[in-house]
């Protein structure tokens, strides 16, 4: 078995968490895929893989060599795939906003999945930020505006954004008129990802914008906690209007100054320069943002 062959022995193992498998989907026979991996192992001079009773997980070295082996097949993919007529293929890792993938990408991915039918999508969930090379992540989306100048950033939609409150905080606290008559009311904070603060609440009018903090009881990291807590009157919110459709017709959610609204937020697809060339994320990209237009 040559280096490379091992190398995708190995990613299918970690996988798997399996020998047998492994094995079993690269027709390959157990005592051929062990004797690979303590070549390979020998070969490196580092263990690799814990074996257990139950299941097979990498050590600390092995997940580095799991990434970067990754990378490697990935590369070497692209490459051939340059010098052949030929669909793009293998597995594409993206990190999605999992409220934003529900609604607008997850209904739309039987279509992808169709047009591509020799790439398989592993999607990764969360607003936390990624390290897209050493993590081997091949792209992110992500909401707001884009601060890592070391990715290239395709903006695929801009979501409008509201201030909303439930019936019973309105009933308790009044309803604001103007941004000015927000003295006495609270919010509920969400706080940043990217620095561990809560976001201001921001009002525009005209072409200002006008940052507001309230006094918040609460404090949440998860968007969908958050519209969970303003439906339990615990304070205003500014979310995209998609998040909270169904609460505004069902009358579970108000919006609140709507002639003051937040600064619509950008989406953006970012990935690392190394993979601006891979016909996986070449495609990927283009369809994500005909889906959202």
């Amino acid at each position: 078995m040559d280096t490379l062959d091992a190398m995708r022995l190995f990613m299918r193992i970690v996988d798997r968490r399996s020998f047998t498998l492994a094995a079993q989907d690269l027709g390959l026979p157990r005592s051929t895929a062990t004797g690979a991996i303590k070549q390979l192992e020998a070969r490196l001079g580092a263990q690799l893989l814990q074996r257990t009773t139950r299941q097979v997980s990498p050590t600390l070295d092995g997940e580095a060599y799991y990434r970067r082996c990754r990378t490697i097949i990935a590369d070497i993919e692209d490459a051939e795939a340059g010098f052949r007529d030929s669909r793009p293929r293998g597995i594409l890792r993206v990190d999605v906003h999992g409220t934003l993938a529900r609604h607008f990408v997850l209904p739309r991915l039987p279509d992808f999945l169709a047009a591509y039918p020799d790439m398989q999508l592993h999607l990764g969930e969360g607003d936390r930020l990624v390290d897209l090379v050493r993590e081997g992540i091949d792209c992110v989306l992500r909401v707001g505006p884009l601060q890592d100048s070391s990715m290239i950033g395709r903006r695929v939609a801009t979501l409008g954004e509201i201030t909303c409150a439930s019936p019973a905080y309105l009933k308790h606290f009044g309803t604001p008129k103007t941004p000015d008559d927000l003295d006495g009311h609270q919010m509920i904070a969400f706080v940043s990802s990217s620095t561990g603060s809560p976001l201001p609440l921001e009002f525009t009018t005209g072409d200002d914008v006008r940052n507001v903090v309230l006094p918040a009881r609460l404090s949440v990291v998860n968007a969908e906690t958050y519209v969970a807590a303003a439906r339990l009157g615990l304070g205003l919110i500014q979310v995209p209007r998609y998040h909270v459709e169904r609460d505004l017709a069902g009358k579970t959610l108000v919006e609140v100054l709507p002639e003051h609204p937040p600064t619509p937020s950008p989406v953006s697809l970012l990935y690392p320069h190394s993979r601006q060339l891979s016909p996986r994320v070449r495609v990927f990209v283009d369809w994500l943002a005909k889906a959202f237009a």
